[in-house]
């Protein structure tokens, strides 16, 4: 019997995805795991990033996989919740091989969302071992879950006027067993647009209550004036995974090609506000006579994180007095 198809990067061989959710300090992490280990890679391109273990995943370092990847709330704090990933991934004896110990390579990224729930509470280590005793290969929950609890877009009027976002995951079969994932968590300073109309799904209202302010806009309007943002509060932070077997050059080129899709639909992206961040991971399951084009693999790599952004939208929900994108479609 075939696999269920999820439209989620758990479609991918190899790769699981697990969610520790605080729904009251509106938090949480979400892990990606490869416990079979994947071929790494990483394009960082916000101006704000707060991450760990990136260094591995570029060409000229030795480790050539990684065993899983972690995204959290709580900004720099929430990296701590890699340390619970590392130890459950340890006990499973899952690892790089140091002859005295295994040690598994687990790249991180964060997102800023204490300004929105309550600033103490942080993922930590429990947490990311949370994750990881809940993760599968099914269907993913997404919305207001995992590092997109906390997540919202459209800050630059102040976090009232702000959106809930949330997390999201897409998958595309190209065929012959070839297969490309995303899972991301949307917290971006800018406005989410709909890639096929470029209209707004989800970002910064406007004072007046008659719609989106349009972040490009706003920002068009100060142009002259000395203005100073509300810092680095903002990011979108991802993962794409591939069944393909790729280098760690092609999988970092892989994880530029994605940021296409990000920048397809977050406006705008890559701020020095935002910490944008994608992994890429490269299970190698792929049928011994399958080609996989690096060129093919990036290109899909940037429309399922484009899809999946949007589904991190549409699926949110509103909460702490922010309406979500389900909210003002009801509304009409």
């Amino acid at each position: 019997m075939s696999k269920r198809w999820n439209n989620a990067i758990t479609d991918v061989p190899g790769i699981k995805v697990g969610h520790a959710t605080d729904e009251k300090a509106l938090t949480g992490c979400t892990v990606v795991l490869c416990e079979e280990g994947a071929v790494g890679g990483v394009d960082q391109r916000g101006g704000a990033p707060g991450t760990r273990e990136t260094d591995s995943m570029q060409p000229m370092h030795l480790a050539q996989e990684a065993h899983a990847v972690i995204l959290a709330g709580g900004s720099a704090f929430g990296l701590e919740a890699a340390t619970g990933v590392v130890r459950y991934l340890e006990e499973q004896g899952v690892g790089f091989d140091v002859q005295v110990a295994t040690v598994p390579i687990v790249p991180a990224a964060i997102l800023f969302d204490l300004g929105f729930g309550d600033p103490s509470v942080r993922p930590d280590a429990a947490m990311g071992y949370a994750a990881c005793q809940a993760a599968h290969d099914g269907p993913v929950t997404e919305g207001n879950v995992g590092a997109g609890t906390g997540a919202t877009v459209g800050k630059i009027m102040g976090i009232r006027q702000a959106m809930k976002a949330g997390l999201g995951t897409a998958s595309v079969d190209l065929g012959e067993g070839l297969i490309v994932g995303a899972i991301v968590a949307v917290n971006a300073f800018g406005d989410v647009v709909d890639p096929q109309t470029g209209q707004i799904m989800a970002g910064a209202r406007a004072l007046d209550g008659s719609g989106f302010a349009d972040t490009l806009a706003v920002m068009k309007s100060l142009v002259g004036k000395t203005i100073e943002f509300a810092g680095p509060r903002d990011t979108v932070i991802g993962v794409v995974a591939t069944n393909a077997r790729l280098n760690k050059e092609e999988a970092n080129k892989v994880a530029q090609m994605a940021h296409d899709g990000l920048a397809r639909v977050v406006r705008p992206a890559h701020t020095m506000l935002d910490g944008d961040t994608i992994f890429a991971l490269a299970t190698g399951s792929s049928k011994p006579t399958l080609e996989a084009d690096v060129n093919t693999v990036g290109a899909y790599a940037a429309e399922v994180m484009a899809e999946a952004i949007v589904r991190a939208i549409k699926a949110a929900e509103g909460v702490a007095g922010l309406p979500a994108w389900r909210d003002l479609k009801e509304k009409g």
